[in-house]
């Protein structure tokens, strides 16, 4: 599935199905083929996916640092990071939270 997220207070945002869901998941969303982020909980949406994306970059860093204790070569970073993934949508919710516009997605 293909998520295209849209607001009146920014640009549509297209992700792919296994992005998509694992965003909504980190909001408290289930992923659905319809739904809507209202202005009330886009303070909590981007908490949550800052709290994620600092987890991740976190759990990278440790480890690293259990590579480098252990003499190993840390294994190099594969594909596109939750910040990366994430990003976009922090951007758009923190430009309908601020119009106070909801984001929709499959209508």
């Amino acid at each position: 599935m293909i998520y295209k997220f849209k607001s009146k207070a920014a640009g549509d945002l297209i992700m792919m199905g296994p992005s998509g869901d694992q965003v909504l998941r980190i909001i408290g969303k289930e992923p659905a083929a319809k739904g809507i982020i209202e202005p009330a909980a886009m303070a909590a949406a981007i908490a949550a996916l800052e709290r994620a994306v600092a987890e991740e970059e976190a759990a990278r860093v440790e480890a690293e640092r259990e590579a480098q204790a252990e003499g190993r070569t840390p294994a190099p970073r594969e594909g596109v990071s939750l910040r990366q993934r994430a990003w976009p949508m922090v951007e758009m919710l923190r430009r309908a939270q601020a119009e106070g516009k909801e984001i929709v997605w499959g209508v």
